[in-house]
């Protein structure tokens, strides 16, 4: 499968020698579960928006510090790209901003939460069950960094984890798009050092909270494993269209 990864942000410079950039997160979360994938970058935060939905087999979103309600013009230019995808039934996947991303393109709304940043780890109900959730368990929890979040889903979507500070978690809209607001690429090590990092941001409160949350196992290897089964799964209802 040859992925295309929409580079919505780069790791600040003072972490990056320790914990790399974010295509580099990516391709060793997913090569990890299958190593045969093939990784294609574009830096939308750059300009770098692709001219073709074609270009690759499926697409991912990284995650970004810039929000989809800032107003920035390769943030509206990458929107009108992700309604190409849905237009031409390419699969696309949205982390953290790129799932904000796909709510906003598609008619749903995205708010800063009033409950403020959400940070560490979140701990999150299963509330749906999908065929490519193999293997299915209860809960989805996962590295977070965010203080925007989907408060309404595009029309017809499907809501499948949430919880009381994140209703709207997971969520499948189709059969070609996939939303998820926690991190899989993150790993604790880093989430530590970027909460460290914003901490003047985030509140010492919340980082104190989001540091202790860290000791919880983490479900990284489970959500690669699922993203990559929707992949599959719709790019074989793609063929047999």
């Amino acid at each position: 499968m040859r992925i295309g990864l929409l580079q919505c942000d780069d790791v600040a410079p003072e972490l990056r020698e320790r914990h790399g950039n974010y295509p580099a997160m990516f391709e060793r979360l997913f090569t990890s579960v299958d190593p045969t994938l093939e990784f294609r970058v574009w830096r939308c935060l750059d300009g770098e928006i692709p001219d073709a939905p074609e270009a690759v087999d499926a697409w991912l979103t990284t995650g970004s510090r810039f929000g989809v309600n800032d107003g920035l013009a390769w943030v509206a230019d990458l929107e009108a790209f992700v309604r190409r995808l849905w237009a031409t039934g390419k699969p696309l996947v949205g982390i953290c901003f790129g799932h904000q991303l796909i709510a906003r393109a598609l008619g749903g709304e995205v708010v800063k939460s009033a409950r403020g940043w959400g940070v560490g780890m979140s701990f999150n109900r299963v509330t749906g069950r999908a065929e490519w959730m193999e293997p299915w368990q209860e809960g989805l929890d996962l590295v977070v960094s965010h203080q925007d979040q989907v408060a309404t889903p595009p029309e017809g979507a499907r809501v499948l984890a949430g919880s009381d500070f994140c209703p709207v978690y997971l969520m499948q809209v189709g059969e070609t798009f996939l939303g998820v607001q926690g991190h899989p690429e993150f790993a604790k090590p880093y989430s530590a050092d970027l909460m460290a990092l914003r901490r003047d941001q985030v509140g010492a409160q919340r980082v104190r909270e989001g540091m202790a949350s860290l000791h919880a196992p983490v479900d990284d290897a489970l959500m690669a494993r699922w993203i990559l089964a929707f992949l599959r799964r719709a790019l074989d209802a793609r063929g047999r269209s």
